[in-house]
């Protein structure tokens, strides 16, 4: 794992709010907003720009860990822009923090931990689950 990120360091994505993002179900759809997994799945996009570069060939990296607190909706078809922030390094693991702004409003906030693994390491735990 390349050392090359510490922390106060941060990353930016920019998601435009698509039906597929809102909010729904198995039952159908609940509104027509940014549901909370969509956002903590990009939230978790948003922290991993920093393993992306950090990985070997060799490595790849694995979430341990994501909060969200949805403080604010936002409507199909908004842009949401995230900024996530190397919060500590321990080893083989990046902790970041995050937040999501839309119209200049905090709609999310959080924190979000990934380890950077060999990939023969990740095979063989999957392997044996």
């Amino acid at each position: 794992m390349k050392a090359i990120f510490q922390p106060g360091d941060t990353k930016h994505f920019t998601r435009h709010v698509r039906e597929e993002d809102c909010a729904a179900f198995d039952s159908g759809a609940v509104h027509p907003v940014y549901a909370t997994f969509a956002l903590a799945r990009d939230a978790e996009w948003c922290c991993r720009l920093f393993v992306l570069e950090m990985k070997e060939e060799e490595e790849e990296g694995i979430g341990t860990s994501l909060t969200v607190t949805h403080h604010a909706p936002a409507l199909k078809g908004a842009v949401v822009e995230f900024t996530a922030m190397v919060k500590a390094l321990y080893q083989h693991e990046i902790i970041c923090t995050y937040e999501a702004y839309s119209n200049g409003r905090l709609i999310a906030s959080g924190e979000q931990g990934q380890k950077v693994l060999k990939k023969e390491k990740l095979e063989r735990l999957f392997s044996s689950l």
